[in-house]
């Protein structure tokens, strides 16, 4: 895990620390081909320099996100995104968290994915990956 994912868990309030440390250590453990940094600010795993999952601080809670999500088919994850294919689910501790779930939705993230990575070139069209 790369240290200014670290230093962002640590930013966070104690209930959110924690958490934000069991999504970390969990999508690591379930993900340890993907690259790992800040991007826009907040923790993003990259699998072949395409977003793949993240977490971020909103107003109601921790943030977690799937890029590709909308075609996981999971009831637990909410489709947010209009454009693009992201869904998220928002927790506030690690209670909250059924690890069952967060572990299936992080296989089926490196199963099923978007080439967000080269969005622009395409003019706002993605593609299928996998």
């Amino acid at each position: 895990m790369h240290a200014d994912t670290l230093a962002y868990n640590e930013r966070q309030n104690t209930e959110h620390k924690e958490l934000c440390d069991l999504l970390a250590n969990e999508i690591d453990k379930h993900l340890p081909q993907a690259n790992n940094k800040l991007w826009h600010a907040h923790p993003v795993w990259f699998l072949d320099d395409n977003p793949t999952v993240g977490y971020s601080k909103q107003k109601r809670g921790i943030r977690l996100m799937f890029w590709s999500g909308a075609d996981f088919e999971e009831s637990g994850l909410k489709v947010l995104g209009k454009t693009f294919k992201d869904v998220s689910v928002f927790f506030n501790t690690a209670s909250e968290v059924n690890e069952l779930d967060l572990k299936r939705w992080i296989m089926k993230a490196r199963e099923i994915q978007w080439d967000y990575k080269n969005v622009a070139k395409r003019r706002g069209r993605l593609e299928r990956l996998k």
